[in-house]
Parts: C-alpha cells; sequence; structure tokens
C-alpha cells in the first residue's frame, strides 16, 4: 500500500468535505499545481487507499425511513464466508469486523419495519451466523 503523505490527508480530507470539489479549487487550496492533485488523486485510488467515491444524502431526502444497527456471531471459522455473503446485501450500508462478544457489526436502512424484518431474517439464514442482535436506530444527534 502506498505511503500517506501530509499532503495525501489534506486531500482526502478535502474531499471529505465535498468530493466534487475541482482538482483546480483543491490544488489552490493546498497550495500546490493542479499536475500535483491529479497525479496524488490518481495514486490513492490506484493503490487503493481511496477505493471510490459516493454521495451524502440528506437525511429527509432518504427513502430508507428504518435505520438499524445487527450485531451478528459467527461460527468460527465461517467468517469471511458470511461477510462474501452479506456484500451482496443492498440494505446494508456499512459492515465492520468487531471484537468482544460479537464477530460483525453491521448497519442498515431500510424503508420501513417489515422490511427491516425480512432483511434480518435473510441475515439469519446467512451460512455461519449463530446469532444476531439488532436495535433500532430512533434518531441521530451527531451525523
Amino acid at each position: 500500500m502506498a505511503r500517506i503523505t501530509d499532503l495525501d490527508r489534506q486531500l482526502i480530507a478535502a474531499l471529505r468535505k465535498d468530493g466534487r470539489t475541482p482538482i483546480a479549487t483543491l490544488a489552490e487550496q493546498l497550495g500546490v499545481s493542479r499536475t500535483t492533485v491529479s497525479a496524488r488523486l490518481e495514486k490513492l485510488t490506484a493503490s487503493g487507499v481511496i477505493m471510490g467515491f459516493t454521495v451524502k444524502i440528506r437525511k429527509d431526502a432518504d427513502t430508507a425511513q428504518v435505520r438499524a444497527i445487527s450485531f451478528i456471531e459467527v461460527a468460527g471459522t465461517s467468517t469471511d464466508q458470511a461477510i462474501a455473503q452479506l456484500r451482496g446485501f443492498p440494505e446494508l450500508h456499512a459492515l465492520h469486523t468487531t471484537n468482544g462478544a460479537w464477530d460483525l457489526v453491521v448497519e442498515i436502512a431500510c424503508e420501513d419495519l417489515p422490511a427491516l424484518d425480512q432483511v434480518l431474517r435473510r441475515i439469519r439464514s446467512v451460512k455461519g451466523v449463530l446469532n444476531s442482535e439488532t436495535s433500532v436506530l430512533l434518531s441521530s444527534v451527531i451525523a
């Protein structure tokens, strides 16, 4: 993996604020040439440091009205297989490995409670999933 420089960190921070910032504006903000910004972006993307660009949607514009966090216990050495299956679930917005009593933490977003119920049934049917505990998120005080 490529070594991340201070300039790379500044570039990534600027892109987190607005991923559509033009290269010329980024160059001006960072005090470097457009060629430097383009080269750093290309290197960070090619090396996998930057895995992609995304869109943030205003909370009230998102069709996913029900959000939840699910903690998942996986049997023995089947974590990789479970992760591979869970990656195909479009309702999962994030999937994290963790330590402690649970092996995985999943962030879920669905249109309604019946859709959440269906996703939870699908999660529990994944080979290797032993147990899960889910909490519905009521409001976000820091996002």
